[in-house]
């Protein structure tokens, strides 16, 4: 048996499982047309290419796990980055901001390889979660700025949020996208007095 590199087997095959699957998301960040191969993804992390099936299936059960495990990544960062702002309208622009960030340092491209790579299943259950959990504050803090209909008005702001992160993947750079949002909102959101 190898030796462990951990206090327990547990957190040994927890660690082991996770260097996998970060290994997994480099090489699909840094190559999205690509779906690397389990041999690969082991090579990539440093352990033989058998163990890779101590830990998952088949390379569709192991892109699977990478969706459960990057999209609440997601929306964790832009929940931290809307707990920062101390009022309705800086939170709501936070929500936009920390979305292209994402965007504009691959997170998005990582995403719609995973969409070719995991299962459909999977992809859209992980999917409707995440948007779910993104929705929610995003309608707290609309709700608190005192829009008519938060549900709607998410809405628009989540198409803006679309339109600028199709412009930053075909190459706007991020801080440009990130103006044109806040001078779209701003009076909205009466950014400079809240």
């Amino acid at each position: 048996m190898p030796k462990i590199q951990a206090a327990t087997v547990a957190e040994h095959r927890a660690s082991q499982r996770a260097a996998l699957l970060d290994a997994a998301r480099t090489l699909l960040s840094k190559h999205p047309e690509q779906i690397p191969g389990l041999a690969e993804v082991a090579q990539h992390a440093g352990l033989a290419r058998s163990s890779v099936y101590s830990y998952f299936k088949s390379r569709a059960d192991m892109f699977d796990a990478l969706v459960i495990d990057t999209f609440p990544r997601w929306s964790a960062y832009v929940e931290k980055h809307m707990d920062e702002a101390a009022a309705p309208g800086p939170k709501i622009q936070a929500y936009v901001e920390a979305n292209l960030q994402l965007v504009a340092r691959g997170d998005h491209a990582l995403a719609r390889a995973l969409a070719s790579a995991g299962s459909s299943e999977t992809l859209a259950s992980s999917s409707r979660l995440m948007h779910d959990s993104l929705e929610a504050p995003l309608r707290a803090a609309l709700t608190d700025h005192g829009s008519s209909d938060p549900v709607r008005m998410a809405e628009l702001v989540q198409s803006i949020v679309y339109a600028l992160s199709r412009m930053i993947e075909g190459g706007l750079p991020l801080r440009t996208a990130t103006g044109l949002a806040r001078e779209l909102l701003s009076p909205y959101l009466d950014l400079d007095n809240g």
